[in-house]
């Protein structure tokens, strides 16, 4: 069962927006066996928008559509999906109903209600109409001619909503679709290559059915093992077979086994111990912070800690020795050293990672150039540092320098939990 996702909207087109839609989409049809063939993106243009469809129709036997379903001119799509299937648009009672309960509750009256709210009932006459939970615009679902056609809103979040409550379990119900399983290994600190030379007779001994995919991301690499088949028991155990493996082979870089960022995973081991987590950042300006905070229950091992920029900031919040600062740099193995034990003795955390460093694109020297960083982690018992040379990008050394700052952070908790 193939599919295709159509994103509509010349804002994504100039890069105005970032097409989030087609990731999440393509996620939830693969999670019920549908594979998506083509992700396309047209303009705000009735002709292309005709010819995407009449395309997409020759390749796939599922296509969603997303975005051109405002009250605007330029929200096309209901429109043109009318002219495509040759039929006329018609008022839906209970899209008007929706729009009009959503213009209560927002404004308490619908004495201003516009006729362009209105119209956002109006569908073409041969669709079966998705109430839209979180917005005014209807999904549209269409069966013609074998094929299903699915439209929705281009916002975000009424997309979601709109994918998981209604159209996912559409789907299902609609079509049989095949079973498919995925397996996903999380590594960091060993590069792409070496792992592909390392399980390279794991991997030739895959069957058919299952294929093993690398997926590398700035210090880690993610192996995802995905299975097609019929029987779910049978390819389950097939999958965790494989896995297994893979994992007592690659050893000690295997960080988790779910699809769960590095820091998520983290979090999760630090939680099962009962341990705490600091940090101390200067180059890295709070982002590994953001990493941490932005997961829910981060709290439970997450203390926080310090953007500690200035020079001052790292003596008096830290308790770095001036006199370090003075002979070695704020970018030294000495100062990070002192920062991380300063940030697990003054935070009073288990653990702390401590980053300084220069993030460029200017600011270096001829023995520390732009992208030089030194990285501490500790557990007051046991300190590590190391330094890394880094590119002359700004944004790229900030993640570069988080990335290895919780590589380092899981090895050090792993010569002390398993």
């Amino acid at each position: 069962m193939l599919a295709e996702i159509i994103t509509i909207g010349d804002e994504i087109l100039i890069g105005q927006i970032v097409d989030t839609n087609s990731a999440f989409i393509a996620q939830q049809l693969n999670a019920i066996g549908i594979r998506v063939k083509q992700i396309s993106s047209v303009s705000d243009d009735k002709g292309h928008i005709l010819t995407a469809l009449a395309e997409a129709k020759n390749r796939a036997d599922v296509i969603l559509i997303t975005g051109g379903l405002g009250p605007t001119k330029d929200d096309i799509t209901k429109k043109t999906l009318a002219e495509y299937f040759d039929v006329g648009l018609i008022e839906n009672k209970d899209a008007l109903a929706n729009v009009e309960a959503i213009f209560l509750r927002l404004r308490g009256t619908l004495t201003n209600m516009l006729d362009v709210n209105k119209q956002q009932a109006l569908v073409p006459e041969n669709c079966e109409v998705i109430l839209n939970k979180n917005g005014t615009a209807p999904g549209m679902w269409f069966n013609v001619d074998g094929k299903i056609y699915m439209s929705m809103p281009g916002v975000p979040h009424e997309m979601m909503y709109m994918m998981e409550d209604s159209v996912i379990p559409k789907l299902k119900a609609t079509l049989k679709l095949p079973v498919i399983i995925h397996k996903t290994i999380l590594t960091a600190g060993e590069g792409e290559s070496y792992l592909a030379q390392k399980i390279e007779d794991i991997e030739d001994s895959l069957p058919s059915h299952i294929k093993l995919a690398y997926l590398p991301k700035l210090g880690q690499v993610r192996l995802r093992l995905s299975g097609y088949g019929e029987d779910a028991i049978t390819l389950k155990q097939e999958i965790d077979t494989f896995a297994a493996r893979i994992v007592e082979r690659v050893g000690n870089a295997v960080i988790a086994q779910e699809d769960i960022p590095l820091e998520k995973a983290i979090l999760n081991k630090m939680g099962a111990n009962g341990l705490t987590l600091s940090v101390a950042e200067s180059c890295t300006g709070g982002y590994i912070s953001h990493l941490f905070t932005q997961h829910p229950g981060a709290s439970k091992v997450f203390l926080g800690g310090g953007v500690t920029y200035a020079n001052e900031l790292k003596e008096e919040l830290l308790g770095v020795k001036s006199a370090t600062i003075s002979q070695y740099g704020a970018v030294s193995g000495e100062t990070v050293t002192e920062m991380v034990e300063g940030a697990v003795k003054h935070f009073k955390s288990d653990y702390a990672i401590a980053v300084t460093g220069i993030a460029g694109p200017d600011g270096g020297t001829e023995d520390k150039p732009v992208g030089t960083v030194w990285i501490g982690v500790s557990n007051g018992g046991k300190t590590q540092i190391k330094k890394f040379t880094f590119g002359n990008k700004r944004v790229q050394n900030i993640e570069r320098s988080a990335i290895s700052a919780l590589s380092m952070l899981n090895t050090l908790l792993g010569e002390n939990i398993k």
